[in-house]
């Protein structure tokens, strides 16, 4: 059983191969303390360009989770797809929704999302979908300022981003950003996204310029590298 072997919880190959209702019969009776399924699936494309709205992509992932009832999280495959597109061909406007919310996962169901850039299977030596090169750090300023449970590439924790990386994971722990942290957008144009998360952290990615506005709540630049800086809010 489980506690035999001292698995905290489960990550569920291909979840598109079984329904999700067996996936809640599973989790009821192993009890873990997290589960995370893999539906991996395609974005929407026009003629080649990927579209704008992915409601349907995300949607069909939301379909699986709520299956299992909620008992397990899932991968934000399209979050990773839209992070490939806005940074690749510097579209940033792609991180904001037809509603101004998070695009993927993380905008319908954070707590059930689990965000990531990179696993075994899109980076390393398989590279099936490699994120943009030289951009990972953006996509790590994003997914460990937002909500969701943001899950980090071994291959990159062992490599020159690791104290980058590591600082980020600080900065999320300290300001005590989670899984249900409220985002909002204050920009999503050509070359630059911004948010604010919880009213305690700023952040923003990309070649353009941002500054969160001073105003009763002072903002301290905490981190900054490659085209992405994240402040904390020091009043």
């Amino acid at each position: 059983c489980r506690e035999e072997i001292g698995y905290d919880g489960w990550r569920l190959d291909f979840v598109r191969g079984f329904w999700g209702g067996y996936v809640k019969d599973y989790l009821d009776a192993s009890e873990p303390y997290f589960a995370v399924g893999e539906y991996w699936d395609s974005l929407s494309y026009t003629y080649g360009e990927m579209d704008h709205n992915q409601d349907a992509h995300r949607q069909r992932i939301v379909d699986w989770i709520n299956a299992t009832n909620g008992t397990a999280g899932a991968f934000d495959v399209t979050t990773k797809g839209i992070l490939h597109s806005a940074l690749e061909r510097r579209e940033y406007w792609r991180l904001s929704d037809q509603k101004g919310k998070p695009p993927g996962v993380v905008g319908w169901w954070p707590s059930r999302a689990v965000t990531f850039i990179e696993n075994h299977d899109t980076g390393s030596t398989q590279g099936h979908w490699r994120f943009p090169g030289g951009k990972e750090m953006q996509g790590y300023a994003y997914i460990l300022t937002h909500p969701g449970t943001p899950a980090v590439f071994y291959d990159h924790i062992v490599s020159h981003h690791r104290s980058e990386i590591g600082a980020l994971i600080s900065l999320r722990n300290r300001n005590k950003i989670h899984c249900r942290s409220i985002v909002e957008i204050v920009k999503a144009e050509r070359d630059v996204y911004a948010a604010t998360i919880d009213d305690r952290v700023a952040m923003k990615i990309g070649p353009g310029n941002y500054e969160p506005p001073s105003g009763p709540q002072r903002w301290s630049l905490a981190l900054e590298g490659y085209d992405y800086k994240v402040w904390e809010a020091s009043s």
